[in-house]
């Protein structure tokens, strides 16, 4: 499970060190993709497994399912922690979710989210300051 808010920066090689809190769960490889909001989603090959099943059985019939399993699998790409706990995010997912030096690294249960820190503090304060309209859209979830 992950969870947390992490601050960390790309070097000029677009490495990025993984919170060592979740470098165990990711020792087996990940895989990492375009995600929703600019941001970039890290999976490990279990959880990437499940949701690349589940996107190749959806209709294709349908253009946004066609749509958005491209956004997702087309734009995917695995990748292995090195020794010093470093992931390499390819020039082109970088270039999709704007990040640049400073990268915020959060936990979301079943995946990790990057976010360029600039765009992650603009989402981020938006959300919290919709946080009770959130909330009460969301009715019984919370």
């Amino acid at each position: 499970m992950f969870i947390g808010e992490f601050h960390h920066t790309l070097d000029e090689k677009g490495r990025l060190s993984i919170p060592v809190k979740f470098r165990s769960q990711l020792s087996g490889g990940a895989v990492v993709t375009r995600g929703l909001d600019r941001s970039l989603f890290l999976y490990t090959k279990a959880e990437w497994n499940k949701l690349a099943e589940k996107l190749a059985n959806l209709p294709m019939g349908q253009a946004d399912n066609r749509a958005f399993a491209r956004l997702m699998l087309a734009g995917a790409m695995e990748v292995m922690i090195d020794k010093s706990g470093r992931v390499t995010i390819p020039e082109y997912l970088r270039e999709y979710s704007g990040t640049t030096k400073q990268v915020v690294v959060t936990g979301l249960y079943d995946r990790l989210e990057i976010w360029d820190e600039r765009a992650w503090n603009k989402y981020a304060s938006k959300t919290e300051k919709d946080s009770n309209d959130i909330a009460e859209r969301l009715g019984s979830l919370v």
